[in-house]
């Protein structure tokens, strides 16, 4: 195998940095720190005269063209009929695997080639692992993705396609999570879990930030709707728009009844997020429970904080409701996870928490074809 070689701009200065203790590391393959335990990411010099690229974090003979996805407007109606504001959608359907998770995948995977990995895992709910399948192939290298059993079938039959090795284990997310750091110490295979354990990822998220804040024309909107499980999302939204713009909209976490740490957290007006037991919901993107890792919540939860925003949480009618009103009424089809940010969206509108002329953003983050399932 060829090693990657990044571009001066993705190597420069690069250092990774520890939240809770604050001690500076060098850019290895290391998912949390070795003094405290706590969150890594990744501090790198910023470009002069421009804002971040792609070629910033992911390698040529890496990227299949993620990001830059479409943004569009939408009738308001769609929101509410009394909503009188503007109602926006980032399509994240339109990236190469269909989901998001192409953006943090393409950055995580380039460092770990150059940093000399010869095989990836990833514990995936479903589109991670699509995406690390669909990338290590294209890379020519192996992957391991582990998923929990009830993963929907079309997201299984993705990885399976891509040609991964796929490995199911029975229970919730945070089971997947802890045999995925299991198979990385047996294997030395680089871990690309898309929660907030792998900090070269997570760091490409900025680009969405920045990309609505362009998209934007600048003008930022009153709140930008975000489906969240541990909340990396949540995370790149924040950081890109304070790289181009130094403050951020009201950011709201959406998450389900049926898996909502965050939002329980943020209703009890608590500071650190406790794991979800026994999670259930249709929007299997976003059933993170965070069990063994509940301070990626807590570190969430301090963002939405931070913008004064919300986490909330939603029905699995809501969001199936959602689901279908953004297929019949807006030409997007989406699976469940990736309404949840209109759902959530809905339901602050008609507490009055959202005004009624404000300007909403929802994020889109998984494509319809993930789970068909969810439409019969």
């Amino acid at each position: 195998m060829t090693l990657t070689v990044l571009p001066e701009t993705m190597s420069r200065e690069l250092k990774l940095r520890c939240i809770g203790c604050d001690a500076a590391l060098p850019p290895t393959l290391i998912y949390r720190c070795p003094d405290c335990g706590g969150i890594l990411e990744v501090v790198r010099q910023k470009p002069e005269g421009r804002g971040w690229l792609r070629a910033d974090f992911v390698a040529d003979d890496i990227t299949l063209g993620e990001g830059g996805t479409p943004f569009r407007e939408l009738r308001p109606g769609l929101l509410h009929a009394g909503f009188r504001g503007r109602l926006l959608v980032k399509d994240e359907t339109r990236n190469p695997s269909g989901s998001f998770k192409d953006r943090l995948v393409a950055a995580a995977l380039s460092q770990a080639i150059a940093l000399g990995a010869t095989g990836i895992v990833s514990a995936s709910s479903g589109n991670a692992g699509a995406a690390a399948a669909c990338y290590a192939a294209n890379a020519g290298i192996p992957a391991i993705v582990v998923c929990p059993d009830t993963t929907p079938r079309g997201k299984l039959a993705q990885i399976v396609a891509y040609g991964a090795a796929l490995e199911q284990v029975p229970g919730h997310y945070g089971n997947a999570f802890e045999h995925a750091r299991r198979l990385c110490a047996e294997t030395g295979y680089a871990n690309l879990t898309t929660t907030y354990l792998n900090p070269y990822g997570v760091d490409a998220l900025r680009l969405i930030g920045q990309e609505l804040h362009e998209q934007m024309e600048g003008v930022g909107p009153d709140w930008i709707a975000i489906p969240t499980s541990s909340g990396p999302l949540v995370k790149g939204v924040f950081q890109g728009f304070m790289d181009r713009a130094g403050k951020v909209p009201r950011l709201i976490a959406a998450q389900s009844e049926g898996c909502a740490p965050i939002a329980r957290a943020f209703r009890d007006k608590k500071i650190d997020v406790d794991g979800w037991e026994n999670p259930k919901t249709i929007a299997s993107g976003i059933s993170d429970p965070l069990l063994g890792y509940p301070e990626e919540g807590s570190l969430t939860l301090s963002l939405v904080r931070a913008s004064k925003g919300v986490a909330h949480a939603v029905g699995d009618a809501d969001i199936r409701t959602a689901m279908i009103d953004l297929a019949h009424k807006a030409g997007l089809f989406c699976e469940p996870t990736g309404a949840a940010s209109l759902a959530a969206a809905r339901d602050l509108f008609m507490k009055g928490t959202i005004g009624s002329t404000d300007t909403v953003v929802c994020i889109v983050t998984g494509h319809g074809f993930k789970d068909f399932a969810a439409w019969t």
